[in-house]
C-alpha cells in the first residue's frame, strides 16, 4: 500500500490514503491534538475567532496576488523569450549583459540582497540558464 509522507512538527510523519492527517496523533504545530480535526486553531494558528477570521481574508488576498505573480512571471518570460529570438533573428547576440545587469541593480535597489536572487530567477525565466 501506498504512503504519503507528511512533515508534522519539523519531522516526518507517514499517512495513509484516506486518512486526513499523519498516522500519529501526536501534538501538531498549534499544540491540539491533531490536525485532522479541522478547527480554526489548525487552519490559522489562533483559537480567536475574530483574528482567524481576519487571517483568512487576507490569506484570500495573499493568494489572489500569488495567482497575479504568476501570470506576471509567465508573461514576462515569455516576452522576454521573443525578445531573445528577435535579437538572434537579426544577427544580434544571445545576451545582451548591460541589460541584465540594469535588471538586476534595479531590483537589488528595490528590495536588497533578495532583490538581486529575484532578478536572477527572472532572467533564467526568459533566457534560460546560462
Amino acid at each position: 500500500m501506498m504512503t504519503d509522507v507528511a512533515e508534522q512538527s519539523g519531522s516526518l510523519a507517514q499517512s495513509r490514503p484516506g486518512n486526513d492527517g499523519p498516522t500519529d496523533a501526536g501534538p501538531t504545530r498549534d499544540g491540539g491534538a491533531g490536525a485532522a480535526e479541522g478547527s480554526a486553531t489548525a487552519r490559522t494558528g489562533t483559537e480567536d475567532s475574530e483574528a482567524a477570521a481576519r487571517i483568512v481574508a487576507i490569506r484570500e488576498r495573499i493568494d489572489e496576488i500569488d495567482r497575479t505573480l504568476v501570470e506576471l512571471w509567465q508573461e514576462r518570460a515569455t516576452l522576454s523569450q521573443q525578445v531573445g529570438a528577435t535579437r538572434l533573428a537579426s544577427g544580434g547576440t544571445r545576451l545582451v549583459l548591460s541589460r541584465e545587469r540594469e535588471i538586476l541593480e534595479r531590483f537589488r535597489t528595490a528590495l536588497g540582497a533578495d532583490g538581486t536572487q529575484l532578478a536572477l530567477l527572472l532572467l533564467r525565466a526568459g533566457r534560460g540558464p546560462l
